[in-house]
């Protein structure tokens, strides 16, 4: 495949998208040739902007302190909502936006672990993102508890098999990742639910990695809980905040442990103990960041306007697209794919294996490539659907091709 091959199928490619038009909706970069790292920060919409600028003109600087009263109070959940319905498949008043994923980490699995009373074991595997193992194993130790760790292949991901063979009647909640951070492996939620659920178990899903690009039924699929952040296929920007989910018949039964005025029955009231509210709004804590999410809400209208269905098939196009080029241009260069090869079992991103990724990654910055760097050895590309051209695709490998071999020849 020469370097006009690879440009000639790109543009057949791009030619071919339904999605096309939605690349102009989003700000470019004059330095940036190539972004390969909306998994890790999606790209800014135009659109937002605009609605930045009329938050602070109108809503803040407009109404100022009325805007509590007003609206700002519904917010989170007025956005959970909307995010539910578009992007979770979960009905209304199960979905808050609050806190960061950690946060939202903490709060659940406390919760989960207090209403399983007599269940002294936490499931999670070794190649979990590192706030997901973190947050598990901090609580462990305050509640003195057994975590039972499933070892994964590093280019692959947790089974219904593997979590078959760990959980047991003393399995008070499995936390785990629909997508893995590293590899891009998919995980069968669906599956990994019922059996976890056989056990009496609860499960916790990660969801930062699909919300957005993988099409979700919360509801239909009998999950109890889920958090995600919004930064990534999302589009909110740095530190945007992240959602939780919990299934209604759950909701009553669980108290968080982070008891904050926002999350009370009655927050004016300024009380003496504390009472928490009803439904979902009962796991926020603080005052929310309203701000923060007006970027989100732009971003959902898009994925709702192109469909989940369509995004998801995109997003398997642009990975294909990728794992092709790779075998042809890198790997007589000694890169090997580190993810799942059956799309129904990938992300919307993938990880290459190579010595030199490190030192590879830091020169495809400097030439305005940007893929993403994990330890030990891997070079992420993440390709966010309705940002990303399957020539921006080309482009980047085929920089990616030119630092390798210069590598090898120092």
């Amino acid at each position: 495949m020469t370097s006009t091959d690879v440009l000639s199928r790109a543009a057949e490619l791009d030619a071919a998208d339904p999605l096309a038009r939605f690349r102009e909706r989003f700000v470019p970069s004059a330095q940036v040739r190539a972004y390969l790292d909306g998994n890790s920060l999606g790209r800014p919409l135009r659109v937002t902007r605009e609605r930045l600028g009329t938050f602070v003109d109108q809503d803040w600087g407009g109404r100022l302190i009325r805007g509590w009263d007003e609206r700002w109070m519904d917010e989170p959940t007025r956005v959970g909502d909307a995010l539910g319905r578009i992007a979770l498949g979960s009905a209304p008043g199960q979905t808050t936006i609050a806190d960061s994923t950690t946060v939202l980490l903490y709060k659940l699995i406390r919760a989960a672990v207090d209403a399983q009373p007599g269940r002294r074991e936490l499931v999670c595997d070794r190649d979990n993102f590192p706030t997901d193992r973190f947050v598990l194993q901090g609580i462990a130790a305050e509640r003195g508890l057994r975590l039972r760790w499933i070892d994964v292949d590093p280019a692959a991901g947790v089974t219904p098999e593997q979590v078959r063979e760990v959980v047991t009647e003393d399995t008070a909640l499995v936390l785990l990742s629909h997508v893995a951070y590293r590899s891009g492996w998919l995980a069968d939620l669906p599956e990994i639910t019922a059996v976890a659920h056989q056990q009496g178990a609860l499960v916790l899903w990660d969801l930062c990695h699909s919300v957005g690009v993988i099409p979700t039924e919360l509801d239909n699929w009998a999950v109890d809980l889920a958090v995600g952040c919004t930064y990534k296929y999302l589009n909110g920007g740095p530190g945007s905040p992240a959602f939780g989910y919990v299934r209604a018949e759950l909701q009553d039964r669980l108290q968080q442990p982070i008891w904050g005025w926002m999350g009370a029955d009655d927050p004016f009231q300024m009380g003496e103990s504390y009472q928490p509210a009803k439904g979902i709004r009962r796991f926020l804590s603080g005052t929310p960041a309203i701000l923060a999410m007006q970027p989100m809400i732009d971003m959902m209208d898009l994925v709702e306007d192109a469909g989940l269905p369509a995004i998801r098939d995109k997003s398997v196009a642009l990975t294909e697209y990728a794992i092709a080029l790779a075998e042809h241009l890198l790997s007589p260069l000694g890169a090997t794919l580190a993810s799942p090869v059956p799309s129904a079992r990938r992300g919307s991103h993938i990880t290459l294996a190579h010595p030199n990724a490190r030192a590879a990654t830091a020169l495809l910055w400097e030439r305005g490539v940007i893929p993403d760097f994990r330890t030990p050895d891997g070079l992420r590309i993440g390709l966010s659907p309705l940002s990303t051209s399957f020539a921006e695709l080309a482009h980047g490998l085929s920089a990616l091709e030119q630092v390798l071999t210069e590598l090898a020849d120092r």
